[in-house]
């Protein structure tokens, strides 16, 4: 109950500085049609900037500097197995009905071979690692999108997709761990995980004009891109600062 009221203290206060943190946009800024609520995402990403500066970068630098590579693949690995779970009652609930026997048989040999998913020997035995959430499935049934939403510590979403993520938490089988002495550590060791692999992207971050609108585009592009399977090719994302500014 304790660690609970914890979480709760610090989430209320993320949310708190988020409400106090919209901010004006840059000059010569192009609206977005799919963020009309600019103002307030780009508040919650400035909020959500400074934490990430503050406690998740040094903390995902110092994980790469002391925990060595192969135990670093271990976990991702493990972390991705689990999510397997999520990954093939999606491809269900799409009627991709092979596409979850894959999963299925990737589940199953990962977790039993592979020692609880600690390596990966489904994808040697070529059985293909697809990629499906809940957000993805009502993308696939005519569910649009809505407005771009940047979360206070989870990042960017949208209308759709950020109650989806709720629904896929309770597909993985981390959610029915009751023990809290594991819960929380496995949950802040899939954070560190998590913000580990995006440490290729912060070089490129400091060299954009504008790094909230190059994270809200890629997001925007990629979730077309994996709703559509494909159908909707990636295009190079472009730094919004070659943007010539729009004529008055």
């Amino acid at each position: 109950m304790l660690a609970r009221s914890h979480a709760r203290g610090l989430l209320g206060g993320i949310v708190a500085l988020s409400l106090c943190g919209c901010v004006t946009l840059p000059p010569n800024t192009q609206r977005s049609p799919q963020d009309p609520w600019e103002s307030w995402n780009r508040g919650v990403y400035k909020v959500n900037d400074k934490l990430d500066r503050a406690v998740l970068s040094p903390v995902a630098r110092g994980y790469v500097k002391v925990v060595p590579q192969v135990i670093r693949t271990g976990i991702r690995n493990f972390f991705t197995n689990l999510n397997t779970t999520t990954v093939l009652i999606n491809d269900a609930l799409q009627g991709k009905f092979l596409a979850s026997a894959n999963d299925l048989g990737r589940f199953v040999m990962n977790s039993t071979i592979g020692l609880g998913g600690l390596f990966d020997p489904a994808s040697a035995a070529g059985l293909e690692k697809n990629d499906e959430d809940f957000g993805q499935t009502l993308g696939k049934w005519g569910v649009h999108s809505g407005p771009f939403l940047e979360l206070p510590l989870f990042g960017p979403s949208d209308v759709r997709d950020a109650p989806a993520r709720v629904v896929d938490a309770y597909t993985n089988p981390q959610a029915y761990i009751h023990n809290i002495e594991i819960k929380y550590p496995l949950y802040g060791l899939y954070f560190i995980d998590t913000r580990e692999g995006l440490l290729y992207l912060d070089d490129t971050l400091k060299h954009v004009y504008d790094p909230y609108a190059f994270i809200r585009d890629a997001y925007l592009q990629r979730r077309a891109y994996l709703i559509s399977d494909g159908k909707i090719d990636e295009q190079p994302l472009e730094d919004p600062g070659d943007t010539p500014p729009a004529k008055p």
